[in-house]
């Protein structure tokens, strides 16, 4: 199947404890971080939406597709709400967070080349799983709007195996400046994070 053939959904709903600010706002070279992870995402799916909460300041800019239930209680909430929004329109979603600037240009057709009807598909790299980086098939919305409605039902991991699902792996990415490899999905967490990120897209990202 066709990458695009998939809506896209950007996860840009988190509180940023730990950055001290609004992640998605944050300047990367003058363009706000949402901006730059929504370029890499565009070309790749058919539509594209962000999940952000009613009122911020980004949410005009994009098709906004704010969480469903109440007080934010995660990712899950939001992958919630893409999949009620794209139901009638697509049996896949594809969703990544919104702060990680570096997603790799083939990120959607490889997890489409792993694809099946009733199965998620996420990412991996390094070793590392990234659960909110997958197609979601949009029939499992009434099964996950269920599962949320026990408090304890946050993590997306736990999720993700209550279900068939597979793994597709991704190479580190060189960064243009040669200095070393980056994560496709480095994300940023912390004011540091945000340093590194700007100094590898100064010399030309990856």
């Amino acid at each position: 199947m066709m990458a695009n053939a998939f809506p896209g959904l950007i996860l840009g709903g988190g509180l940023s404890r730990r950055m001290g600010e609004d992640k998605t706002q944050a300047l990367l070279g003058e363009i706000p971080l949402l901006e730059i992870v929504a370029n890499r995402l565009r070309p790749q799916v058919w539509a594209l939406a962000v999940n952000l909460p009613i009122g911020h300041p980004l949410a005009g800019t994009y098709r906004n597709v704010p969480d469903t239930l109440a007080e934010r209680p995660g990712p899950l909430a939001g992958i919630l709400a893409g999949m009620q929004t794209f139901e009638d329109e697509a049996q896949h979603l594809l969703t990544v967070p919104g702060d990680a600037p570096f997603l790799p240009g083939d990120l959607v057709q490889r997890l489409a080349n792993k694809h099946y009807a009733d199965e998620i598909v996420i990412a991996t790299s390094n070793g590392r799983e990234h659960p909110v980086v997958g197609l979601w098939p949009t029939s499992l919305a009434p099964d996950l709007q269920a599962w949320l409605e026990t408090p304890d039902n946050r993590r997306v991991r736990d999720f993700i195996h209550r279900h068939r699902f597979r793994m597709v792996d991704f190479a580190m990415l060189p960064r243009r400046d040669g200095r070393g490899e980056i994560d496709p999905f480095f994300n940023i967490n912390t004011p540091a994070d945000l340093a590194f990120a700007r100094e590898v897209l100064a010399g030309g990202g990856a």
